[in-house]
């Protein structure tokens, strides 16, 4: 079994080193094909790119995070009543400080416009 054994290593060792040669060479092709892909990229760009995929992922994940508070504030029997009364109360007395005279209410139309015509040109 021995002889056997060593023949067998003696000829599969030939077809090994090949096949470790064929390997490292086409590693290298890629490795240098990928090199070339790299240098024609243009950084600057991916620069802003990455910044906006970064923004887009914590956008992302605030949600998911104001979500799972919501959620929990919801299970709670009492609380969702409250934050609803206390966006009412919040709401009436806005609209009571703001738009009761007509001359408040021009005051608030004219500040609306300028923010629009400031953020939205």
């Amino acid at each position: 079994m021995t002889v056997e054994t060593s023949d067998l290593k003696d000829q599969a060792s030939p077809a090994a080193d090949e096949a470790g040669a064929s390997f490292s060479e086409r590693y290298s092709e890629v490795l240098s094909k990928v090199n070339e892909t790299l240098d024609k990229v243009d950084w600057s760009q991916m620069g802003r790119i990455g910044k906006g995929v970064g923004v887009l992922v914590v956008v992302i994940v605030a949600q998911v995070l104001i979500k799972g508070v919501i959620d929990t504030i919801n299970l709670l029997p009492v609380v969702p009543g409250l934050l609803e009364l206390l966006g009412l109360v919040v709401v009436g007395q806005w609209s009571w400080q703001n738009l009761t005279t007509s001359d408040k209410r021009s005051a608030v139309i004219t500040k609306v416009q300028t923010l629009r015509k400031e953020y939205l040109g």
